[in-house]
């Protein structure tokens, strides 16, 4: 899996997505991923990247072409046509399912990060694929949207987590909330694991696990529970 971002802040992208399972993964090859700075691709003496836009409104515009200019370096660079992601407040929300389609069924994603007032439409109908969002609220830029997608995405991929048993018992994974876990010590502050996790009983600790699972997404998340039906 081959991600690039572009961005406005590279340096803020890099700085997260260099440390922990991502950066680990990065480092061993699991997965490529690149952060471009739309300013370098910019025509304008001062790397100029945005205007006012047409008809007038608050606040100013990211440019198509240097979007694209960056776009068809990726493009050149990769020798593929990414699939182009642009983060976006109108976009479908991101979750667990979009996740795994987007790590089963695209080698290349392509993650345009929007600033100001967003971006020129016209670079949306030119190579946007999709629009995501990460919620439904309004964030300064598109870096955080990009990186939480990054990071939703990279874990799915083969050889970036240890087995895939470490995200298919997670939250939203199975359509279910992860069942509570505990680790040492066995008593707490008078509070003691469950026994049955004690017990040695493969099949009943499954079996607990996922009366948990459904108990815990009833009581927290009973809207997950109406989607499967």
């Amino acid at each position: 899996m081959r991600i690039d971002i572009a961005t406005l802040f590279p340096e803020m992208c890099e700085a997260v997505l260099s440390t922990s399972i991502i950066g680990r993964a990065r480092k061993a090859g699991f997965i490529e991923v690149y952060c471009h700075n739309i300013r370098d691709f910019s025509v304008d003496k001062h790397q100029r990247v945005d205007f006012a836009p047409y008809g007038g409104g608050n606040g100013m515009l990211m440019q198509a072409d240097p979007i694209y200019r960056c776009y068809e370096h990726v493009c050149e660079e990769a020798c593929s046509k990414p699939f182009v992601i642009y983060m976006s407040p109108q976009g479908a929300v991101l979750n667990q399912a979009l996740a795994v389609d987007f790590a089963e069924n695209y080698e290349h994603l392509f993650l345009i990060c929007g600033h100001y007032e967003g971006i020129d439409e016209r670079i949306i109908e030119e190579i946007v694929d999709k629009e995501v969002s990460i919620g439904d609220y309004v964030l300064t830029g598109g870096e955080l949207g990009a990186l939480v997608l990054t990071d939703a995405v990279g874990r799915l991929c083969d050889g970036v987590l240890s087995e895939d048993v470490c995200f298919e018992d997670e939250s939203h994974y199975s359509g279910l909330l992860e069942y509570p876990q505990y680790t040492r010590p066995q008593v707490w502050h008078g509070r003691e694991v469950p026994a049955v996790l004690l017990s040695g009983n493969h099949k009943m600790i499954a079996d607990w696990r996922h009366e948990q699972a459904v108990k815990r997404t009833m009581e927290k998340r009973p809207d997950m529970l109406k989607k499967e039906k």
